[in-house]
């Protein structure tokens, strides 16, 4: 992440360069020729300067938290997951309407069933299978085969076996993709909410680049986004030489300019905050419970429940504490402009 190389695509050339401009033409700024003479100079604010909230929300999802995330509107334009949908909910509804054996899961009133998932612990395996997932249907539902040659498998293969002549024809199975993505994590002893912010830089690079995910760059794009989360993300972050001992037959040079031209592609961009984090963490949840992916659900058991409570007390008391900072805050402002007012006043 340190020396300086030229992008795999010139500044002159840059899509991504273009498109800014254009949306910079449909925002005309105001100039000092616009405003009247007796107004003086005119000094334009920065949010008048910047781009409309629509604009930015549908160029960059991986940015604001009201943006749809790519992967969920791919997977809704399937028509066979819609199918799937409303044959679950059928289903739900004969398991509560009808006696006999139910196929899932539901709390009575003697028993709670809680999944071991949640927004700042996720499950590893099942959100490794919901990113693998959404993954899938990015590649599935992709609209065109844009890509660039450092992601190519072909120009820079992941192993020394000979890249079939269909590599780029056929697309991968669910579970390919799966075993992909656990076979990093596993070896290099990653966490769930790494996942999901792998998920958040696949999909900024997309946005960005203008590029497609597709049978040809999958890998050493998924590679390119774990790198990058692995150390933005991880307090002991990996090593690209670790991955050349998961991925045997894989150069430093090889993963040091792939990592370089991913930055660059992201404009340096790693920023991702907290609320596109949960939306991207809500959204694995729809996916996999559209796509019967269920999280694993077990009996809320005492222990479980007393550490739920304490951590609920817990957070009641961190938020009471913050509202009364804050009010102290506004007390003081309302006092300070109150002095000033009566200084102006004997003044």
């Amino acid at each position: 992440m340190g020396g300086s190389v030229s992008c795999c695509i010139s500044p002159g050339e840059s899509p991504k360069i273009r498109r800014r401009q254009v949306e910079l033409d449909e925002c005309p700024i105001t100039t000092t020729e616009d405003v009247s003479e007796d107004t003086g100079t005119y000094l334009q604010h920065i949010s008048d300067r910047e781009l409309p909230d629509e604009l930015a929300q549908e160029a960059n999802p991986s940015d604001h938290p009201r943006a749809s995330t790519l992967f969920l509107n791919k997977s809704q334009t399937d028509a066979s997951l819609l199918f799937s949908v409303r044959e679950k909910r059928k289903s739900n509804y004969m398991n509560h309407t009808s006696p006999g054996l139910l196929t899932k899961k539901y709390s009575s009133c003697s028993t709670i069933f809680i999944d071991d998932s949640t927004v700042s612990q996720p499950n590893l395996k099942s959100t490794i299978k919901c990113v693998a997932l959404a993954i899938y249907y990015h590649i599935k539902n992709r609209d065109s085969n844009r890509s660039l040659d450092i992601f190519d498998e072909k120009k820079h293969p992941l192993s020394r076996d000979k890249v079939p002549d269909d590599y780029s024809v056929v697309d991968p199975e669910h579970k390919l993709i799966y075993r992909f993505i656990r076979t990093l994590f596993s070896s290099a002893q990653l966490t769930a909410e790494c996942a999901i912010v792998t998920l958040v830089y696949l999909e900024r690079l997309l946005t960005y680049a203008e590029m497609d995910i597709c049978p040809c760059n999958w890998k050493r794009i998924v590679l390119g986004a774990i790198l990058l989360a692995s150390k933005v993300w991880d307090d002991q972050a990996v090593w690209n030489v670790d991955y050349c001992q998961i991925l045997k037959d894989i150069t430093v040079e090889d993963m040091n300019e792939m990592e370089r031209h991913f930055l660059e592609l992201l404009q340096f961009n790693i920023n991702v905050p907290a609320s596109v984090y949960a939306k991207y963490y809500f959204d694995l949840r729809s996916l996999a419970d559209d796509n019967n992916l269920s999280f694993p659900l077990e009996p809320l058991s005492n222990k479980r429940a007393q550490k739920l409570e304490a951590i609920s007390r817990l957070c009641e008391d961190k938020y009471k504490d913050l509202s009364k900072s804050a009010m102290r805050r506004s007390v003081s402002a309302d006092n300070l402009v109150g002095i000033r007012n009566s200084q102006a006043v004997l003044s």
